[in-house]
């Protein structure tokens, strides 16, 4: 099998067909990237608040790549299988003023700085975040012109953010363009399904996949395989669950949310800000019912275990 590796090589930032390939392989190569945080390094392990309202947003969401994979053509499908990923033990999760689910109820900059080791992230004393760590971003260049925004997830992958393409997963991408110009990045620590406050624990780390092809797969979007159950995020202890009830799915998860915010502060005394921000780091958004209209309803999990 070969391995190559991806170090030390300058970010991209926007998805684009005719950017040069950092790297050509064949399938069937296993490779290995550093990747670096989603702040491209502007919010290190003693970052401030100062440092958040000083954020160059032309340096966000870096991608490490990107690579072509010789024999990659439009119709195919890009196999990426996640392999290993080792943390750098120093994440952020913060509050961006005007980004987020609830961002018009959260006009204001908000950091958390951690430091965790291979299992725990502490968020605060008596709160442990599990660390399950998985890339929040990857995927193929798009055919149409560039360089399209990092931020929002595309038919070839992006910014998809799914907790469960963590180690042993297998995820199936699109191919757009020839060489299918694969690039990853926007690594967390840990994340809630539905990233609500628009962070997780962002984090560098390395990251090994193993690349080859499903020739003429003509998948419409990614599809993915995992090695085993994935409904046992974190729940030895069970769930508090809130709901939101509306007439559309964004409406019904923001208030759940909002409900879950309130049930921390009334339950274990956290700042509005700081519930917003454990809420998006391991709570898990779900649509709970969709057929009984004109309301939908959307449930909000959050496992007692992370409280120790």
């Amino acid at each position: 099998m070969t391995h190559r590796t991806l170090h030390d090589h300058p970010c991209h930032h926007g998805w684009d067909r005719d950017l040069p390939p950092a790297l050509e392989v064949a399938p069937g190569t296993t490779v290995s990237f550093s990747v670096a945080d989603a702040s491209g390094g502007q919010l290190g392990a003693n970052a401030t608040l100062a440092d958040l309202r000083a954020l160059d947003f032309g340096r966000v969401n870096p991608l490490s790549g990107p690579v072509y994979v010789h024999g990659a053509e439009p119709g195919d499908a890009l196999v990426v299988e996640l392999l290993e990923f080792i943390p750098s033990g120093s994440g952020w999760t913060v509050n961006i003023p005007g980004f987020g689910l609830l961002a018009d109820e959260f006009p204001e900059p908000y950091l958390k700085v951690w430091t965790y080791d291979r299992n725990v992230a502490e968020f605060a004393p008596g709160i442990r975040v599990p660390v399950q760590p998985f890339p929040g971003t990857l995927g193929n260049a798009p055919a149409e012109p560039g360089p399209p925004s990092v931020v929002p997830p595309r038919r070839v992958g992006g910014n998809m953010d799914i907790r469960d393409l963590r180690a042993g997963t297998r995820l199936y991408l699109p191919v757009e363009v020839p060489g299918a110009l694969f690039s990853i990045g926007d690594t967390h620590a840990a994340q809630g399904d539905g990233e609500v406050c628009g962070t997780a624990i962002e984090s560098a780390m390395q990251v090994t996949l193993h690349l080859s092809l499903v020739k003429q797969a003509n998948f419409a979007f990614p599809r993915f395989r995992t090695p085993g159950p994935v409904t046992r995020h974190i729940d030895q202890q069970g769930y508090d669950v809130t709901t939101g009830v509306a007439s559309d799915l964004l409406s019904a998860s923001r208030d759940a949310v909002r409900e879950m915010i309130d049930h921390l502060g009334r339950e274990y005394g956290l700042a509005p800000d700081d519930a917003y921000l454990l809420c998006s780091v391991c709570a898990d958004l779900r649509i709970s019912e969709v057929v009984d209209l004109p309301n939908y309803l959307v449930s909000l999990y959050l496992p007692r275990a992370v409280f120790a």
